[in-house]
């Protein structure tokens, strides 16, 4: 069993079992629950820890757990309902409200319910995430000289330089800022790039998260289509003569929640025009590690290619190791760079110096190119078995792009299919699917969900998922035109 499900396991049966022990009454000892339950001590330790946290149980080093004694009577409830117009007041001058969705965020970061197969998962499962090698590189991290010390505001020296090198092109440490992760490097970049009120232009669909920060910015965007290519030139053009903006926002890379790949033709077109409309470029390269294996030479960054410091450089580590292995970084030339870099400054001041050698310890260890090519390959056989799994239960879904990179595929309903009918009938067939609806920052063209192959764990789990889904088309569209079900 899994370690996370004995500790909730384990912290349930003895928050049942509280009511035998009075107030302060001693729980039985960590060595007698191992041995009752079944369990390692770390699980003990841990299930204890959770009702500590909920306040059920009180810990004493040395002497063991002991049942809380109850709380004091709460205070009365207060009334916030001010708050609402406080709010709404403050807003009412806002040329661009803003507003704070989280919704398209949290329907990848949510975990679902026990039994659900996570087909909405933004990041790899446990089972492919270098646990180990991370840990080793923590470990090894907390012990070099001066790890818990304060870093350069930017980032320590030899990170930039790691980051640097990946880029490519003449992009040096000195244009390298050290980030929380990737959202928090895009929330910068917006910030110091457009004005609140002013447009942005983003790819349509593009990633929500994105389209969060520019409204909680008060940003206003502004789509562009893309394609199999990747986004449009001819489209882009117009977008920046019609809206005035100054800022674009690409991932010309498995753009998520396409796939696409910006053209070779494409690239030159869009730095050429965002550098006549005296735009930058604000560069996601998310996924560049997240290759598949038959995926072939991969273009460089489009910073690699701009020496006109159009291009605001972004990319993380974190969705090739874990969720909370947050260490990413911008890149920029020119006087834009004083800017990022202030106003990263003040937000976090820094990125926590043992988590900066933790990631020099990881990227320069022998397992970090293993770990890559073990994600590529795995990669490749879950994008194989959920396209093949799709084709041969799923028809009606149409997939006009295989990508290969990235973790997703992006479907397409058919005309007439209603995209919430699908999804909430798939949560209750026991999967969950990323509605397409929050990639679009204006009217969606049709009915789309986003499927994630890197979450779940295994082909297996894929297999199960695709059979849950067609139960749910058929339960929520089959009666509206769909073809019949399939066993």
């Amino acid at each position: 069993m899994h370690e996370r499900s004995s500790v909730d396991d384990l912290a349930g049966q003895l928050r049942r079992e509280l009511n035998r022990y009075s107030p302060g009454g001693k729980l039985p000892s960590s060595r007698a629950l191992v041995e009752r339950f079944r369990v390692s001590p770390v699980t003990v330790s841990r299930a204890l820890a959770q009702l500590a946290a909920e306040g059920l149980v009180v810990t004493r080093p040395g002497a063991g757990a002991f049942r809380a004694r109850p709380r004091a009577a709460t205070a009365p409830e207060g009334d916030t309902s001010w708050q609402e117009v406080a709010l709404s007041a403050d807003a009412a001058g806002e040329l661009v409200p803003r507003t704070v969705d989280a919704s398209g965020v949290l329907a990848t970061l949510a975990a679902p319910p026990p039994g659900v197969v996570e087909f909405n998962g933004g990041y790899l499962h446990p089972s492919l995430q270098p646990e180990r090698a991370m840990g080793a590189a923590l470990s090894r991290a907390g012990r070099r000289p001066g790890a818990w010390t304060r870093p350069p505001v930017e980032g320590i020296t030899e990170l930039r330089d790691w980051f640097a090198r990946g880029i490519g092109g003449a992009v040096t440490a000195a244009e390298v800022l050290i980030t929380a992760g990737g959202q928090s490097a895009l929330t910068t970049a917006l910030r110091a790039l457009a004005a609140p009120g002013a447009p942005v232009l983003v790819e349509s669909p593009t990633y929500p998260g994105m389209l969060a920060i520019a409204r909680a910015a008060g940003l206003r965007p502004v789509p562009v289509p893309v394609d199999a290519d990747g986004v449009k030139p001819r489209l882009l053009a117009d977008a920046f003569r019609a809206s005035g903006a100054r800022v674009f926002v690409c991932q010309p890379l498995f753009q998520n929640p396409t796939g696409a790949v910006l053209a070779p033709e494409r690239r030159g077109e869009v730095l050429r025009i965002a550098r006549e409309a005296g735009a930058f470029v604000i560069e996601d390269d998310f996924v560049r590690r997240l290759v598949h294996e038959d995926a072939g030479p991969l273009p460089r960054p489009l910073a690699a290619e701009d020496p006109d410091g159009v291009v605001v450089h972004v990319n993380s580590l974190t969705k090739a190791t874990s969720p909370s292995f947050r260490v990413g970084a911008l890149a920029a030339r020119g006087p834009v760079l004083e800017r990022l870099r202030a106003i990263q400054v003040v937000d976090t001041f820094f990125v926590p110096r043992p988590l900066q050698e933790a990631a020099l310890e990881l990227v320069g260890s022998p397992a970090w190119p293993r770990h890559l090519r073990s994600v590529s390959a795995e990669l490749k056989t879950r994008r194989d078995t959920m396209t093949a799994a799709l084709r041969l239960r799923l028809p009606e879904l149409a997939l006009p792009h295989i990508p290969f990179g990235g973790y997703q595929l992006w479907l397409r309903l058919p005309d007439g299919g209603d995209e919430s009918a699908l999804v909430a009938g798939a949560l209750r067939a026991g999967v969950s699917v990323t509605p397409g609806r929050p990639y679009f920052s204006a009217e969606p063209p049709a009915g789309h969900v986003r499927l994630s192959f890197a979450a779940v764990g295994g082909t297996e789990e894929i297999g199960e998922g695709v059979r849950r889904l067609r139960a749910a088309w058929d339960e929520a569209l089959g009666s509206a035109g769909g073809s019949p079900g399939r066993t």
